[in-house]
């Protein structure tokens, strides 16, 4: 029973202290992971808020919009393409999670060489009536959050500060995700 075995035992003790004073400090992440359930258990919580890039994005009509504009809310942000096979099958639980917590702000952004009509086309053929044409044409929206594939969806708390992000595909009005919503506005 030497110095090694008591050091192990040190180290065991301090990472299990840290994880408990994170999680005390962070009650709410911890709180809302419990609700992960289904695809939400892609979701992955961070431990700090980050900030976004300040980027214009385009609307159907040309008209410019930044993420600010959400300030206040929280904001389900989803990056997308019309060409994306998984965003087809995605997307219209976005739009029925508007539909069902219009507390909050889903906002889809069409990244990189998606026409309007295109953008027109694919949501009248996935059946989405309440969400908006925003578009991310450079994709510099995109690159400056470090959005790697499609698609991927980012949580925002009311300050416009990255909280949490999904990579790939899920049922966005699942009861996990609506109860992960729902306790984020809450303030949990």
């Amino acid at each position: 029973m030497g110095g090694a075995f008591e050091g192990c035992n040190v180290r065991k003790f301090l990472v299990v202290l840290y994880t408990a004073l994170t999680l005390g400090a962070n009650g709410a992440a911890a709180d809302v992971g419990a609700l992960r359930d289904g695809d939400m258990k892609k979701l992955a919580l961070h431990d700090a808020p980050l900030a976004l890039p300040d980027v214009v994005l385009l609307d159907a009509s040309d008209g410019e919009h930044s993420l600010t504009n959400f300030k206040g809310k929280w904001v389900v942000l989803n990056f997308w393409a019309t060409w994306c096979a998984p965003c087809r099958y995605e997307m219209p639980s976005l739009d029925r999670l508007q539909a069902a917590m219009p507390e909050i702000a889903v906002v889809p952004v069409a990244t990189g060489r998606n026409s309007v009509t295109g953008i027109e086309k694919f949501f009248a053929e996935a059946g989405v009536t309440s969400l908006p044409i925003l578009r991310d044409p450079s994709s510099e929206l995109a690159r400056g959050m470090g959005v790697m594939g499609l698609p991927v969806t980012v949580i925002l708390n009311p300050e416009g500060q990255e909280v949490a992000r999904l990579i790939g595909d899920a049922e966005w009005d699942s009861a996990s995700a609506k109860a992960i919503m729902a306790a984020l506005v809450a303030g949990q």
